[in-house]
């Protein structure tokens, strides 16, 4: 079996996915194939997980490959494609995207899923994974794409719709996300085996239903417990906690991400706001600048590494290729395209609902309607991918105009005039990372 990961030099969470690879008994003994455009960055990752690998058997064989001219040799004969690049990195593409909308009086918090920050992400990145699609269509055809690259629903949706090669988009926040509420609202130690139904849009999945073992629902109390924690006190998941009174459920992502997906909560004419719910604007570049210190750090430790311990992680990626490879059934919360699943969002769209996983491949599950101001919240979203998508394709730059001024957002801070500078000045900002509109 052959595992390519794609933006291999993303150490921390190749380390993580391929960890987990090693750990597993039906996937440990594989070829795994690094890729990257970053030698540096590539090589750090070939010593973990070569250290990794040591430290569970050294069964699985590890082989880097930098480069563009290199990258139809790492994806021959994969079984399994993981794709977790991030195309112009923190400088100068994230930068660009933060600090030229700030000029015009708009503020982000992570700005990589939606909005003008996830917007211009898309369009830098959709390119690459044009270019990963044909080079799998000849070298690795019956491969499964794993993608976990942001904005997810955008370039999962992209790879479904126009491209042949078979894509999963993976997330980690449908997993964490009961667990994380229920111990928001105190009620973890008392609700052992819990049981949950999560569908919806990615990062804006949401938990339809959460029952005990015996059946009961939890969410009358878990509701009540919200609305008195955001009442009496300031915490960090005030805007998911505020969804649950306001909309009557909880979502997968974090208040940080869901504070920037609609016209609620960042609001200049309400500055106060910020405050109450806790906003960190500018969190993104924050984290960046926090990880690329914190592994400047770590990597002048990595030349003495030779073993080194890994424990599973919660990602989904190593149960995937597991149950594939077995036939053992498994359950996921998988980024698929629509086709009926969600009756009340479009069919072209890219949504996230629970999915079988076995030796026939991913089977996602019919959910049926949402009630109707979630699935209205999801199509507020679903507009700008979708307009995102029909940009990057056509190469029409109007298309990139209609996809900002329908973000939600976007379009309740800035005039229509506004944003076409903006949008303007963002693509001449970021020169070559973007194909040429017109």
């Amino acid at each position: 079996m052959k595992i390519t990961f794609l933006g291999a030099g993303s150490t921390v969470f190749a380390r993580n996915v391929l960890g987990d690879c090693m750990c597993s008994e039906a996937l440990g003994d594989a070829d795994i194939a690094l890729y990257d455009i970053d030698g540096v960055r590539l090589q750090e990752s070939n010593i973990i997980l070569e250290a990794i690998n040591k430290g569970l058997g050294g069964k699985a064989r590890i082989s880097s490959h930098l480069g563009v001219e290199n990258r139809k040799k790492a994806l021959q004969d994969a079984d399994f494609v993981v794709n977790a690049i991030q195309v112009g990195g923190y400088d100068p593409c994230t930068i660009t995207d933060f600090e030229i909308p700030k000029k015009y009086g708009l503020r982000q918090t992570i700005g990589d899923t939606l909005g003008i920050g996830g917007i211009m992400r898309a369009l830098r990145t959709i390119p690459v994974m044009a270019d990963f699609a044909c080079d799998m269509e000849k070298a690795c055809p019956d491969a499964l794409l794993l993608n976990y690259s942001n904005p997810m629903a955008i370039l999962t949706g992209f790879m479904l719709r126009h491209t042949g090669v078979n894509t999963i988009g993976l997330c980690h926040s449908v997993q964490t996300c009961a667990a994380t509420l229920l111990e928001g609202v105190g009620m973890e130690r008392h609700i052992p085996g819990h049981r949950e139904l999560i569908a919806g849009i990615n990062h804006m999945g949401w938990l339809l239903d959460i029952r005990d073992r015996d059946g009961n629902d939890l969410y009358p109390e878990i509701r009540r417990r919200a609305k008195d924690k955001n009442a009496r006190e300031k915490h960090d998941d005030m805007v998911r906690f505020d969804y649950i009174e306001k909309l009557g459920y909880y979502c997968t992502e974090s208040s940080e991400h869901n504070a920037e997906y609609n016209p609620h909560y960042i609001k200049s004419r309400y500055p106060e706001l910020i405050d109450r719910f806790r906003i960190p604007l500018d969190e993104y570049p924050r984290r960046c600048v926090k990880q690329i210190r914190e592994w400047e750090e770590e990597s002048r430790k990595i030349a003495s590494i030779d073993h080194l311990a890994h424990t599973r992680s919660h990602e989904y990626a190593s149960h995937v290729m597991e149950s594939i490879t077995t036939g053992t059934p498994y359950t996921i919360g998988g980024n698929v395209m629509n086709c009926g699943l969600i009756g009340n969002l479009p069919q072209e769209a890219c949504v996230e609902v629970p999915c079988l996983v076995d030796g026939g491949g991913v089977s996602p599950c019919r959910v049926g309607k949402l009630p109707l101001q979630l699935a209205a919240m999801n199509m507020t979203n679903i507009n700008v991918q979708l307009l995102t998508i029909e940009a990057a394709v056509t190469r029409k730059r109007e298309h990139i105009y209609h996809a900002a001024m329908l973000d939600p957002h976007t379009a309740a801070e800035l005039s229509l005039d506004d944003i076409v500078a903006m949008v303007d000045e963002l693509i001449s900002a970021h020169g070559n990372w973007l194909p040429r509109y017109h």
